[in-house]
């Protein structure tokens, strides 16, 4: 059995948002969390829940833009600017995290539908190929995953 590039970068992606395996992906370590638990600052410092989240929309977001040959919305000045905050409105949460789950689908539905001509392509105006950009790219949500699950355990949340 022959496994591609494609084929590769699709089970990248399923495992960083909703198949568990031997890392928590992304929907699990967000499912049932509330928008309080959301909006909780860990002690000493640190990003939220909600936070985060704001910070992985908006770069997967830029990401799926690219794929679909659209230019991103207007970049932000710095990184820190990507890390929004958030309120304990239940209703706002809930369309935050469908806007996460929306993005994260998309994003395994342009992938999956990558040639191996493509994935060799130049990554916007950098040196990158994209499927080097994307397989490090999916990374970057297995680390905010697993800081959100660090959130959640030091908030009592987290499953035992």
């Amino acid at each position: 059995m022959s496994v591609s590039a494609v084929d590769l970068l699709v089970l990248q992606k399923d495992n960083t948002w909703e198949l568990e395996e031997w890392i928590v992906p992304l929907s699990t370590a967000l499912a049932g969390t509330t928008a309080e638990q959301a909006i909780w600052a860990p002690p000493g410092g640190g990003n939220t829940i909600w936070q985060t989240i704001s910070h992985i929309n908006y770069y997967n977001e830029r990401m799926l833009s690219r794929l679909k040959g659209v230019e991103p919305d207007a970049r932000v000045e710095t990184n820190e600017e990507t890390f929004a905050g958030g309120t304990p409105d239940e209703a706002v949460w809930a369309e935050v995290l469908a806007e996460t789950k929306r993005i994260q689908l998309e994003l395994r539905e342009a992938i999956a539908s990558l040639s191996n001509e493509e994935l060799e392509a130049p990554y916007a105006n950098t040196n990158e190929s994209v499927g080097r950009e994307f397989s490090r790219w999916m990374l970057h949500d297995a680390y905010h995953a697993g800081q959100i699950v660090l959130i959640r355990r030091q908030q009592g949340s987290w499953r035992s």
